[in-house]
């Protein structure tokens, strides 16, 4: 039997936890699509579950490449969306790890927080810009822009925790390592 879970994660160490823990209750995870996790029946503790962001999207021929490198050391590539990719293992194969040396250790967490970081700014801007175009335009127009400015606050906000998650994780991973 399949079931939908709706979540969202600002960290991604976090969301994959979650995923080992769902796993532990018998629940695979299958699938996922935006803050929509599919997961089927099956043994509890079945399988260990690990994300990653890649440099490319899925279809991209370095991406592919990865991949089959996976899936030949026993991993499956379980879902994938935007650059984030879910791997999964049988857990009687025994532990991995998809940052086994020091370099990627530290990079996986600068490359989160580079991108929310980026997306988060861009937004930033777009909701200063929106606001200031629709005060000075004014009229029953202008004031569109104010609106869809809440939009792009909404977004930093979102954004601004997660940018600080992957800060720590970096250095706390420099730390650690």
């Amino acid at each position: 039997m399949k079931s939908v879970v709706r979540k969202l994660f600002i960290n991604f160490e976090k969301e994959e936890k979650w995923l080992n823990d769902m796993t532990a209750k018998g629940l695979n995870f299958v699938d996922y699509s935006f803050a929509r996790y599919l997961f089927e029946e099956g043994t509890p503790g079945e399988y260990i579950y690990k994300l990653e962001l890649l440099d490319q999207l899925p279809s991209h021929p370095e991406s592919k490449a990865y991949i089959k490198l996976m899936e030949e050391t026993g991993v499956e590539c379980v879902g994938t969306y935007s650059r984030w990719f879910y791997f999964r293992k049988k857990s009687k194969d025994g532990p991995f790890d998809l940052n086994s040396d020091y370099n990627s250790c530290i990079k996986h967490p600068k490359k989160g927080a580079s991108l929310v970081g980026i997306l988060g700014f861009l937004n930033l801007i777009f909701a200063i810009l929106n606001v200031i175009i629709g005060l000075i335009v004014g009229s029953k127009n202008g004031y569109y822009n104010v609106y869809f400015s809440i939009v792009n606050w909404l977004i930093v906000i979102l954004f601004t925790p997660m940018f600080i998650s992957y800060i720590k994780n970096q250095k706390g991973r420099k730390a650690a390592v």
